[in-house]
C-alpha cells in the first residue's frame, strides 16, 4: 500500500495545477485568453484529423480474380472463372464523365423544374433479375446447407429461375411452383413497361477467403439443384471481414432488388416478401428505399431471455451507444444488426460506392449513408414535382429470427471493437476524413 504521503501528492497535483491555470487566466487579458484557446482547439482538431486519417479503415481496391465468378455447368462440372457483372464499375465511368463535364445535372432529367435537387450523377444498368441475394460466407461449411435449402425454395416459389430460350433471349421467369406475385408500387413503372421485365433470382456467395469446404459444399449444392449460373461463387483472396464481402457483392448485382443474409440462416428467409413491401411502402420518387429486418420485436422473448446476461448486458450498452453517436434517423433503429436488409436498385449508388468500414459495424455506415443521401424530387399523382425529400427513408419490419450456434464473434472483444469503430466511422464523417465524393 503506497504511503499517506504519495497519495496526498497524487490527489493535490492536479489541484495545483487547476489554481496555477486560474492565477495564469486572471493575469491574462481576454483577447490573449481567446486566442490560446483557438489555438489549442485548432491543433487538438488537427491532431484527431491526423490520428483519423491514420486509423480510420480504407478498403482497398479489389483484386482481377475478385472480378469473376465460378458456377457448375448443366453437365456437373465446374465452370471456368466468368467475369462477374458490375454495375458499379459503369456508374462509377458514367459519374466521372459527368463530374468534369460542364453541363447541368438537371438535364438528365428533364421533368424536373430548374432549381430542385437531383440525385446523385451517373445511373444504374437495368436489372436484369427480380431479386439477388448476397450471402457473406467465411467457413460456413457446417451451416451453408439449411441456409440455402431455405433459400431456393423460397425464391423458386415466389420468383421463379430465370431461363433463357436461346441466343440472346431474355430470362423467363421458371419456377418449381406458381410464382406469388408481390406487391410493386414503385413510382416509376418504367422497369415493368420494358418489353422483358426483370424475373427469376441470383445468389452471389462471396467466399471470404474460406480455409474449409465452404466452396466445395455450395458446388455439391449447386449440383444437387441444378442451380446453374444462379448460384455464382466469388472468392475473395484475402479475408475483408463481413462488411467487405456484403459490399463487394452488391457492387455486382443484377436484381431489382438487393439482400444479403447471412450464411447461419438465423433471419427467417421466408420473410423477404415483408422486406419487399416495407421498401415499397418507403421508396422515393427516385425509387430510392431501404427496408431491414428487425428482431427488436423479440425483446423479451425466450430466444433472447436465454441468453448470458453479459450479451444482453453489451446489447443494450452498444444500443445507448449508437443513439448517442448516430444521426437522428438511424439512432431510432431499434436493430440495425440484424443480417437481413434489403435495398431496391435505385439506392444502391447511394450507398455502396461510398463505403468504408469492412468490420461488424458496416451495416450502420450503410444506415448513415441512406440517411444522409442526396435529395430527390416527390412526384405529385399525376408526376410533376411538389418538393423534394432528403434521404432514403429506411423501414424497419419485424421478422423471424433464432439463435444459430458457431458464431464468429468474440462476444467481449469484438463488442469493444465494435464501440471503438463506431466512434472513428462517426468522427471520420463529421470531420471530412470520409466524404461522399468520387474515389
Amino acid at each position: 500500500m503506497a504511503p499517506p504521503s504519495t497519495i496526498s501528492n497524487i490527489v493535490g497535483a492536479p489541484l495545483q495545477l487547476v489554481w496555477f491555470l486560474y492565477d495564469v487566466a486572471a493575469e491574462t487579458s481576454t483577447p490573449t485568453l481567446f486566442l490560446i484557446a483557438a489555438s489549442v482547439a485548432g491543433l487538438a482538431f488537427g491532431l484527431i484529423y491526423i490520428v483519423l486519417h491514420i486509423v480510420a479503415p480504407k478498403p482497398r481496391l479489389p483484386y482481377p480474380s475478385e472480378k469473376t465468378y465460378i458456377t457448375t455447368k448443366p453437365d456437373g462440372t465446374i465452370s471456368k472463372p466468368r467475369p462477374l457483372p458490375c454495375w458499379y464499375d459503369r456508374w462509377h465511368a458514367e459519374s466521372r464523365l459527368k463530374e468534369q463535364s460542364s453541363s447541368s445535372t438537371t438535364a438528365s432529367y428533364p421533368s424536373i423544374p430548374a432549381g430542385f435537387p437531383v440525385p446523385d450523377f451517373g445511373t444504374v444498368e437495368p436489372a436484369e433479375v427480380e431479386i439477388s441475394v448476397v450471402i457473406p460466407a467465411y467457413n460456413e461449411a457446417d451451416r451453408l446447407i439449411p441456409t440455402l435449402e431455405e433459400m431456393v425454395a423460397y425464391l423458386d416459389e415466389n420468383f421463379g429461375r430465370p431461363v433463357t430460350s436461346g441466343p440472346g433471349s431474355r430470362p423467363t421467369s421458371k419456377g418449381t411452383g406458381t410464382p406469388k406475385p408481390h406487391r410493386n408500387v414503385f413510382k416509376d413503372a418504367s422497369a415493368h413497361k420494358r418489353q422483358h421485365p426483370p424475373s427469376g433470382y441470383e445468389i452471389l456467395l462471396i467466399n471470404d477467403g474460406s480455409t474449409d469446404r465452404t466452396v466445395d459444399v455450395a458446388i455439391d449444392f449447386s449440383r444437387q439443384h441444378h442451380l446453374h449460373d444462379i448460384l455464382r461463387i466469388v472468392t475473395l483472396e484475402k479475408n475483408r471481414g463481413k462488411g467487405g464481402g456484403v459490399t463487394h457483392g452488391l457492387r455486382h448485382v443484377r436484381g431489382e432488388y438487393a439482400v444479403f443474409a447471412d450464411a447461419d440462416g438465423a433471419s427467417r428467409f421466408g420473410d423477404l416478401g415483408k422486406l419487399i413491401e416495407g421498401c415499397e411502402d418507403v421508396v422515393d420518387g427516385s425509387n430510392r428505399g431501404v427496408a431491414i429486418g428487425s428482431r427488436a420485436h423479440l425483446v423479451g422473448s425466450e430466444a433472447v431471455v436465454k441468453r448470458s446476461a453479459v450479451r444482453n448486458f453489451l446489447m443494450r450498452s452498444f444500443h445507448f451507444v449508437l443513439m448517442i453517436l448516430t444521426p437522428p434517423a438511424t439512432s431510432r433503429i431499434r436493430d440495425t444488426q440484424c443480417g437481413f436488409k434489403l435495398f431496391s436498385r435505385a439506392a444502391l449508388p447511394h450507398i455502396v460506392p461510398y463505403m468504408h468500414t469492412e468490420g461488424w459495424i458496416f451495416d450502420i455506415e450503410m444506415l448513415m449513408l441512406a440517411e444522409s443521401a442526396p435529395a430527390t424530387p416527390v412526384l405529385a399523382s399525376d408526376g410533376s414535382v411538389i418538393g423534394t425529400s432528403y434521404g432514403i427513408k429506411v423501414a424497419e419490419v419485424p421478422i423471424g429470427w433464432h439463435e444459430v450456434g458457431g458464431s464468429k464473434m468474440n462476444l467481449v472483444k469484438d463488442s469493444v471493437k465494435m464501440a471503438i469503430g463506431l466512434a472513428v466511422l462517426r468522427a471520420s464523417w463529421m470531420l471530412g476524413v470520409y466524404r461522399r465524393r468520387l474515389a
